[in-house]
């Protein structure tokens, strides 16, 4: 039997008085200052209010969207930032970009430092440079005491070897988890938790399945990736934060535990790794 690496302090503490409280649902992963929403951002927002979503945390990709992602926060008391540079932007990153993310960072509402990792279906940027990339922010993050959020799509072995060498214990997220348990075994022994999205609602999804049962509920989130990645029935639609309740509702059922049950510990999760959300939660 695996046994997992300790996870940062007070990751894995539980307050079961929240069991009492309200269902209460957290997207810990959405885009929402994209064009899709320019139409109807407001109303998008007040909906996922109305199905119980209390928290939203809004991922950058670059430097303007990070920046986008703070405006949207500050206007929204309930939407939180995260700032990074994706690798898919690796290739342009503009002259004095660590400084300027660092300062970044330093706003009260960013909780960490995002989307971050490895792409290699896309491979707009070479294997090298982007392993440059994500270990300079990982460094950041690090220095600044935040958590990452890992973006990893064709690039398994690469991303679990880097986060093995330079973020073994470190706080973070691997965003959209997709894998089988093995690739959940391996992040989990790094001590990062695993972020479930609209594919765990598929039928056919059986390998996403078999990670959402076996895996600790203390490590696991909710996310959309809105406007991708719709849930089903809305698959192939534009996805939205209020259909993060649909991967809950599903994330329980897999699980055979109630509703109030998992959202109440993903709601925990989320306050105990996002530090400066946390007083708000």
């Amino acid at each position: 039997m695996l046994l997992y690496r300790a996870s940062p302090p007070g990751l894995l503490c539980y307050n079961a008085a929240a069991m009492d409280e309200p269902l209460r649902l957290i997207d810990t992963h959405s885009h929402l200052a994209l064009p899709q929403f320019d139409a109807d951002r407001e109303a998008v927002i007040a909906r996922a209010a109305e199905a119980g979503v209390a928290r939203m945390i809004e991922i950058g990709y670059d430097l303007p969207s990070s920046r986008a992602a703070i405006a949207l926060a500050e206007a929204h008391p309930a939407i939180f930032a995260v700032v990074g540079i994706q690798p898919n932007h690796a290739h342009e990153l503009p002259d004095g970009w660590e400084h300027t993310l660092r300062s970044l960072c330093a706003h009260p509402k960013v909780v960490a430092i995002g989307e971050i990792g490895l792409d290699y279906y896309w491979m707009k940027a070479p294997p090298p440079q982007q392993e440059s990339l994500f270990r300079a922010q990982l460094a950041l993050a690090r220095t600044l005491g935040l958590p990452v959020v890992i973006h990893s799509r064709d690039a398994q072995h690469d991303t679990v070897r880097i986060l093995h060498e330079d973020a073994r214990g470190q706080p973070g997220i691997m965003h959209s988890f997709s894998g089988d348990w093995a690739y959940a075994e391996a992040c989990l022994e790094l001590g990062f938790l695993l972020s479930f999205s609209g594919p765990l609602t598929f039928p056919k999804a059986t390998e996403l399945h078999e990670v959402a049962r076996r895996a600790p509920l203390e490590r696991l989130l909710s996310e959309t990736d809105s406007p991708y990645l719709s849930p089903h029935p809305y698959r192939g639609q534009r996805n939205e934060p209020a259909r993060v309740r649909l991967v809950v509702e599903r994330l329980a059922a897999l699980r055979d535990q109630p509703l109030e049950t998992v959202a109440a510990r993903i709601w925990a999760n989320a306050g105990q790794l996002f530090r400066r959300m946390g007083p708000t939660l």
